[in-house]
């Protein structure tokens, strides 16, 4: 524990950690956007870019300086995102095939550009090739408020403009209606997202710049459909990605601490993949299942309401009777293993017996429920058949109650639906054969209670 502690304490940890951090956030914030119009390459193109922009900054200023390799870096960039839009705009050359020129060509040229400067003067003590992989060990005080101060700047601005950037990434024309610079926008956004790549080259590295640029993003989209919670959990699910993964490279000694941090990215968006309240695998199998469920409890009911229904009629009213799974199988297919578990549940709830002779009848409450299952769904059967009628689409939908619907169109449903005989009659024909009073429901017209 002391170790662990004293490991924390040193400076060039704390320094590693803050800028990761600020890295983490930036990355995610921005790389939101960059996912939301469907950019995620780009950012892979503007670090392979960068690499050219970085050994010609060493070239001029002939030592190594964290601010002239940014701004070499952003240059190149900049370059490199105006070469894919010009490509993209003056020839019949598609986004992904242009990205994946510039990005080849660019990283060709600083790979050469590299190797020219490690075999000439002081160029191999330098340590640009940390920036192809990321050397955030490398990372001393000086580094950290330079990319403390790009990062908050990309923030505030982030912040600032956040209406208008959203405008553009969902709807440009509307916002070029509205009287919005569109161009500058998209210029300004492109310019930001380099930002991003740029201050972190040195931590990341170029091959791995575009994961953490996307990753997050990516993570915070399976929890939430609002851009701004979006890009909030973005930033946070980078910033942790920083601190898990130096801390792991501090504690592991002499693991990179780039790769680490895409590694903790990657491990936050699994779980995001898998648990993600908006489109997580678990939660969207659990609304399936329990859809499902639903459909099939309530055609098993519905099934033996006809079945009732029929054997009622047959007999004079005299008997409900019981039914085997094969018969209640050829009015509605149920697979065997929701069948046991719904009739269990339903068992559970009383609205079935279930037999010696393995036989399921309806008892009088489930008959009840059951009416109710069989009368929305007829209701809702004449309502399509007859729709142009009936200006009340959210019905088709199932967002609204058909019983909670205008009284004049209810009305007329059921007058179809006694127009069709298809008036649910089951409880109906059991008060009857019960000598039980007959109750309606709140919807005139129709026996049964609902």
């Amino acid at each position: 524990m002391e170790t662990i502690l004293s490991m924390l304490w040193d400076p060039n940890v704390q320094w590693v950690l803050i800028g990761t951090i600020l890295l983490g956030i930036a990355s995610g914030v921005l790389g939101s956007f960059a996912l939301l119009r469907k950019q995620s390459l780009l950012g892979d193109a503007m670090a392979h870019a960068a690499l050219p922009g970085i050994c010609i900054a060493f070239l001029i200023y002939g030592a190594k300086s964290m601010s002239w390799f940014l701004i070499g870096a952003a240059i190149s960039g900049l370059i490199g995102t105006y070469c894919i839009q010009a490509i993209i705009k003056h020839s019949r050359i598609k986004e992904d095939t242009a990205i994946g020129l510039v990005l080849s060509v660019f990283f060709g040229v600083g790979i050469v550009l590299l190797t020219y400067v490690q075999h000439h003067g002081q160029g191999n003590q330098a340590g640009l090739d940390s920036f192809i992989f990321g050397q955030a060990a490398a990372i001393v005080g000086v580094d950290v408020q330079i990319i403390s101060i790009i990062a908050f700047v990309l923030i505030t601005i982030t912040f600032f403009l956040f209406k208008e950037l959203k405008l553009i990434t969902f709807d440009p024309q509307f916002a070029q209606g509205l009287g919005l610079p569109v161009k500058a926008l998209n210029a300004l956004l492109m310019t930001l997202i380099v930002g991003a790549v740029v201050i972190g080259l040195q931590a990341v590295g170029v091959i791995l710049m575009a994961a953490m640029l996307i990753t997050p993003a990516i993570a915070a989209r399976y929890w939430t459909e609002r851009l701004d919670y979006m890009v909030i959990l973005a930033g946070f699910v980078g910033g942790i990605s920083g601190v898990i993964g130096t801390l792991l490279s501090t504690f592991s000694r002499g693991m990179p601490t780039g790769p680490l941090i895409i590694m903790a990215a990657t491990f936050l968006f699994l779980l995001s993949l898998l648990f993600g309240t908006k489109k997580g695998l678990i939660p969207k199998f659990w609304k399936q299942w329990k859809v499902k469920r639903a459909v099939s409890k309530e055609n098993i009911l519905t099934s033996l309401y006809e079945l009732t229904e029929n054997h009622l009629k047959e007999t004079d009213e005299k008997e409900t009777g019981s039914y085997s799974y094969q018969e209640i199988m050829n009015i509605r297919p149920v697979t065997t293993l929701a069948f046991i578990t719904v009739t269990k549940e339903l068992k559970r709830c009383g609205f079935i017996h279930i037999h010696d002779n393995y036989k399921v009848s309806l008892s009088e409450k489930g008959l009840e429920a059951a009416h109710d299952i069989v009368l929305k769904n007829r209701l809702l059967d004449m309502y399509l058949m007859f729709e142009s009628k009936f200006p009340v689409s959210e019905w088709r939908e199932g967002s609204m109650d058909l019983l909670e619907g205008p009284t004049d169109i209810l009305e007329e449903l059921l007058k179809l639906l006694k127009d069709f005989g298809k008036e649910p009659k089951g409880l109906f024909l059991y008060q009857k054969k019960s000598h039980k009073p007959s109750f309606h429901s709140t919807v005139k017209g129709s026996e049964g209670h609902l």
